[in-house]
């Protein structure tokens, strides 16, 4: 049986970019931005560096394949770099390759970064996906989107449990409050206005129930992560932060092939998060726990993350909700960053652009954002619809 790579790897520097639309920088220099400002962090020289990964998605509008690009950005000296994509999971799954060399043996300083660059496109949303899922696209989702994905796992949550759906909105506009909120205190956002609850019921609708508030935008931007072993990070920094579990779970199709699975949830994440606290030695997440940055595409997708991550009891997470758990002064707060809500999406950087908040957060380093003493932080990272999906839970801890 794997035991995992609890306590065999950790991060010594993290960079993020301003989120945004950056009109002013290519994608080469939103990953230079991140890329210098982890290896500030991290106080090592580049030729240090002996391995490095590069997490992009929409390759077709964005650097391009192969892991070239962040090699001839970054001038690494003919270094094995490795160029990942997972959907939206892509920028966990780059920190994934890089965690791994280091646990293995093959690297003693590893890079990952996450790159998109979207708003060039000129496009609102973002591109289509036939671009990422190629014939399976128009044989099995000709005319899904987004939205209305996710829409249905919020009438069927709704209904499974006998929620009102005036009252199912109403939560969903406190769980995008509340983000807002966080995100004004952030001068890496895209989004730095604060909204009330009011506000976000009366948005635009999109898809039924989801209103314009309770989606994410897209946008630009890049985030780095250094990582090496715990006897070198100790030389380096007196707090580095240890990877206690990095696990990932893609959907093996019976969601959408068989009726074991009712849309109320997403099995992945289930999945995931058993695999991650098991690896971490975590038994009861709602106390373990001391921040979340969850995968909020959607509003309703936080409040199911909930549940799925076992920190709220199925069809009880709208009380927590309610009770303020997960606000940035509450016991376990989630999006202390301000989140997708806040950030947009550039999809291969927002993996690694959570992990940089749940660090500075454990190192004591996020301004007016910080939480009093952190000791574990959870980062969720979703790719896909609810039937169709690929998910990451990582945990962190000093």
């Amino acid at each position: 049986m794997a035991i995992g790579i609890k306590d065999k790897v950790a991060i010594i520097g993290m960079g993020c970019t301003r989120f945004g639309e950056r009109w002013d920088a290519a994608a080469e220099d939103l990953i230079l931005e991140a890329f210098m400002e982890a290896m500030e962090d991290a106080g090592i020289e580049r030729r240090e560096i002996d391995a490095a990964w590069l997490g992009t998605c929409f390759d077709e509008v964005n650097v391009g394949k192969s892991g070239i690009p962040l090699s001839q950005t970054l001038k690494l000296p003919n270094l094995p770099v490795t160029r990942v994509e997972n959907f939206c999971a892509t920028g966990t799954e780059a920190f994934r390759g890089a965690c791994y060399a280091v646990a293995a043996g093959a690297s003693r300083i590893a890079l990952a970064v996450g790159v998109e660059k979207l708003k060039d496109t000129g496009y609102g949303g973002l591109p289509g996906f036939d671009t990422a899922m190629g014939v399976f696209q128009h044989f099995t989702l000709p005319n899904f989107t987004a939205p209305g994905a996710f829409a249905l796992l919020a009438t069927r949550y709704f209904a499974k449990y006998g929620i009102d759906p005036e009252e199912g909105k109403r939560a969903l506009a406190k769980i995008s409050s509340k983000s807002h909120r966080a995100g004004a205190l952030n001068p890496r956002a895209h989004l730095r206005k604060p909204v009330t609850p009011e506000q976000v019921l009366k948005a635009p609708i999109i898809a039924w129930p989801l209103g314009l508030f309770d989606c994410c935008g897209v946008s630009d931007g890049a985030a780095a992560a250094i990582v090496t072993t715990p006897e070198i990070a100790r030389s380096l920094r007196k707090d580095p932060v240890f990877v206690k579990a990095l696990q990932i779970a893609a959907t093996s199709g019976e969601e959408m092939l068989t009726t074991s699975w009712d849309g109320s949830y997403l099995k992945t994440t289930t999945e995931a998060a058993a695999r991650a606290y098991a690896e971490a030695g975590i038994k009861n997440p709602r106390d373990e726990l001391s921040i979340l940055e969850v995968h909020d595409c959607f509003s309703i997708t936080e409040l199911v993350t909930y549940e799925d991550l076992g920190i709220s009891p199925r069809g009880r997470a709208i009380l927590d909700v309610n009770e303020g758990l997960f606000d940035l002064e509450g016991k376990i707060p989630c999006q202390s960053d301000g989140g997708l809500k806040c950030f947009g999406h550039p999809i291969g950087a927002s993996g690694i652009r959570m992990i940089y908040e749940v660090v500075k957060q454990l190192q004591h380093k996020a301004g007016e954002r910080q939480i009093p003493n952190p000791t574990l932080g959870l980062t969720h990272n979703l790719g896909g619809i609810p039937s169709f999906s690929v998910c990451s839970v990582s945990i962190f801890g000093l």
